[in-house]
């Protein structure tokens, strides 16, 4: 569905450090910069980057917004929530953990990267 995700970064190292390791733990390579400075992580299906902002004012986080991420199983999702906390994240709503939700049983992680963005890994339990 999606071609591209890319949220704003103030600290473009520090944002990159954090998407290395959360991405690192799901399997993914380390990202890549462009001539204008912007970080890209790809993959067959789709791209994540980080970026300053091109009007030059401060990287602002979404309220109410959050980016998934897939996780292969829990343990995949766990590790990438600890990678992320070690790397400049922070914990936000509920601890990692399984949730009912309306297409049934999925296990979430969340945390907000040094920018303020809410990420999660989730793995659909069947």
């Amino acid at each position: 569905m999606f071609s591209h995700i890319m949220v704003g970064a103030n600290d473009i190292e520090a944002s990159r450090k954090f998407y290395d390791a959360i991405l690192g733990a799901l399997g993914y390579g380390p990202g890549v910069f462009d001539p204008k400075g912007r970080c890209f992580w790809f993959t067959d299906t789709g791209v994540f980057a980080i970026t300053t902002p091109i009007n030059g004012e401060p990287a602002t986080h979404g309220n109410g917004s959050t980016i998934g991420f897939a996780a292969a199983n829990p343990e995949q999702a766990d590790a990438w929530h600890a990678a992320g906390l070690a790397n400049g994240g922070v914990a936000c709503e509920e601890p990692p953990g399984p949730r009912e939700g309306p297409s049934g049983k999925i296990y979430l992680a969340y945390l907000r990267d040094p920018s303020g963005n809410k990420v999660c890994a989730l793995h659909r339990m069947g």
